[in-house]
Protein backbone atom coordinates (compact mmCIF):
# COMPACT_ATOMS: atom_id res chain seq x y z
CA UNK A 1 0.00 0.00 0.00
CA UNK A 2 1.22 3.15 -1.00
CA UNK A 3 1.77 5.54 2.11
CA UNK A 4 0.38 9.05 1.78
CA UNK A 5 3.56 11.24 1.69
CA UNK A 6 3.11 14.66 4.63
CA UNK A 7 5.88 16.82 3.38
CA UNK A 8 5.10 19.31 6.15
CA UNK A 9 6.63 16.46 8.12
CA UNK A 10 9.40 16.05 6.92
CA UNK A 11 12.02 18.94 8.30
CA UNK A 12 10.58 17.44 11.92
CA UNK A 13 11.59 13.82 10.81
CA UNK A 14 14.95 15.55 10.04
CA UNK A 15 15.22 16.99 13.21
CA UNK A 16 14.23 14.11 15.15
CA UNK A 17 16.67 12.03 13.43
CA UNK A 18 19.46 14.37 14.15
CA UNK A 19 18.27 14.67 17.67
CA UNK A 20 17.19 11.27 18.84
CA UNK A 21 16.58 9.68 22.59
CA UNK A 22 19.59 7.89 24.33
CA UNK A 23 17.14 4.90 24.17
CA UNK A 24 16.67 5.62 20.33
CA UNK A 25 20.03 5.25 19.39
CA UNK A 26 20.86 2.42 21.37
CA UNK A 27 18.77 0.87 19.85
CA UNK A 28 19.45 2.09 15.99
CA UNK A 29 23.13 2.00 16.03
CA UNK A 30 23.46 -1.39 18.31
CA UNK A 31 20.82 -3.56 16.73
CA UNK A 32 18.46 -1.99 14.26
CA UNK A 33 21.39 -0.35 11.76
CA UNK A 34 22.96 -4.16 10.97
CA UNK A 35 19.82 -5.77 11.23
CA UNK A 36 19.27 -7.99 8.19
CA UNK A 37 15.55 -6.63 7.30
CA UNK A 38 15.84 -2.88 6.62
CA UNK A 39 14.43 -0.13 9.41
CA UNK A 40 14.13 3.10 8.40
CA UNK A 41 14.12 5.66 11.74
CA UNK A 42 11.70 8.33 12.04
CA UNK A 43 9.62 7.96 9.30
CA UNK A 44 6.84 9.55 8.32
CA UNK A 45 3.69 7.58 7.52
CA UNK A 46 1.11 9.66 7.07
CA UNK A 47 0.01 12.19 9.27
CA UNK A 48 2.26 10.52 12.19
CA UNK A 49 6.17 10.15 12.23
CA UNK A 50 7.36 6.46 13.33
CA UNK A 51 10.63 6.23 15.50
CA UNK A 52 11.25 2.61 13.41
CA UNK A 53 9.56 1.32 10.25
CA UNK A 54 10.01 -1.55 8.52
CA UNK A 55 8.26 -1.86 4.60
CA UNK A 56 9.64 -5.28 4.43
CA UNK A 57 8.40 -6.53 7.68
CA UNK A 58 5.15 -3.90 8.17
CA UNK A 59 6.34 -3.33 11.45
CA UNK A 60 6.48 0.14 13.37
CA UNK A 61 8.06 0.34 16.35
CA UNK A 62 7.46 3.06 18.71
CA UNK A 63 9.57 3.48 21.79
CA UNK A 64 7.49 5.30 24.73
CA UNK A 65 9.28 7.57 27.32
CA UNK A 66 6.87 7.70 31.10
CA UNK A 67 4.54 10.78 29.16
CA UNK A 68 3.52 7.99 27.08
CA UNK A 69 1.36 6.37 30.02
CA UNK A 70 0.09 9.66 30.93
CA UNK A 71 -3.66 10.83 30.62
CA UNK A 72 -4.24 12.12 27.11
CA UNK A 73 -1.13 11.05 25.52
CA UNK A 74 -2.81 7.17 26.23
CA UNK A 75 -5.55 7.88 23.88
CA UNK A 76 -3.41 9.74 21.44
CA UNK A 77 -1.37 6.37 20.99
CA UNK A 78 -4.36 4.41 20.73
CA UNK A 79 -5.26 6.60 17.75
CA UNK A 80 -2.15 6.55 16.31
CA UNK A 81 -1.63 3.23 16.71
CA UNK A 82 -5.18 2.47 15.01
CA UNK A 83 -4.49 5.15 12.26
CA UNK A 84 -0.87 3.14 11.54
CA UNK A 85 -2.89 -0.60 11.72
CA UNK A 86 -4.71 0.85 8.63
CA UNK A 87 -2.13 0.47 6.57
CA UNK A 88 -1.97 -3.23 7.43
CA UNK A 89 0.91 -2.24 9.45
CA UNK A 90 1.70 -3.92 12.91
CA UNK A 91 2.79 -1.52 15.94
CA UNK A 92 5.17 -2.63 19.03
CA UNK A 93 5.45 -0.11 21.77
CA UNK A 94 8.39 -0.46 23.76
CA UNK A 95 8.94 1.68 27.17
CA UNK A 96 11.95 3.44 27.21
CA UNK A 97 12.87 1.83 30.66
CA UNK A 98 12.89 -1.72 28.85
CA UNK A 99 15.69 -0.47 26.48
CA UNK A 100 17.66 0.96 29.10
CA UNK A 101 17.45 -2.01 31.58
CA UNK A 102 16.42 -5.48 29.15
CA UNK A 103 18.30 -4.29 26.14
CA UNK A 104 19.06 -8.22 25.04
CA UNK A 105 15.26 -8.88 25.39
CA UNK A 106 14.40 -6.22 23.67
CA UNK A 107 16.62 -7.27 20.40
CA UNK A 108 15.02 -10.88 20.83
CA UNK A 109 11.14 -9.49 21.19
CA UNK A 110 11.72 -7.35 18.12
CA UNK A 111 13.66 -10.27 15.92
CA UNK A 112 10.63 -11.88 17.21
CA UNK A 113 7.77 -9.76 15.88
CA UNK A 114 10.18 -9.73 12.72
CA UNK A 115 10.10 -13.18 11.92
CA UNK A 116 6.39 -13.29 12.76
CA UNK A 117 5.14 -10.40 10.70
CA UNK A 118 7.51 -11.88 7.56
CA UNK A 119 6.05 -15.15 8.16
CA UNK A 120 2.15 -13.65 7.76
CA UNK A 121 3.32 -12.41 4.85
CA UNK A 122 4.42 -15.03 2.84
Amino acid sequence: MQYKHNKRLVPLAKQLRKEMTGEERHLWYDFLRVHPVRFSRQKVLGKYIADFYSAAAKLVIELDGSQHYEGHNIEKDTERTAFLEGYGLRVIRIPNNEVNQNFRGVCDYIDMAIKQSLSQLR
